[in-house]
């Protein structure tokens, strides 16, 4: 049992559901995440309805240690990506759970 899903098998569902060639599909794949890290760039927030929420967070700069050796070193500030589950998305995960 695979874990990852990766591009090529998006793509491969994509050309069985749509019909369209590997390569319409694979050009597809490509727009749909070019549009959203553009945004994304743009406006710090895209919001997929029934999907999620992506936004960008600034973290700052901190101390960190290494586990295994113990040592001390600065972390440096960076902006890192925040996903938030819509609560359909939620509903729908959860409810085989009931």
């Amino acid at each position: 049992m695979r874990i990852n899903l990766t591009k090529k098998d998006i793509i491969n569902s994509l050309y069985m559901q749509l019909g369209f060639s590997k390569k319409i599909c694979e050009h597809l794949l490509e727009d749909f995440f070019s549009i959203i890290l553009n945004e994304l760039m743009i406006k710090n927030k895209v919001k997929i309805p029934k999907f999620g929420t992506f936004t960008i967070k600034r973290k700052n700069k901190r101390i960190g240690r290494n586990p295994k050796t113990l040592e001390k070193k600065i972390i440096s500030e960076r902006n890192v990506i925040i996903f938030k589950a819509s609560n359909e998305f939620k509903k729908y995960i959860n409810k085989n759970e009931l």
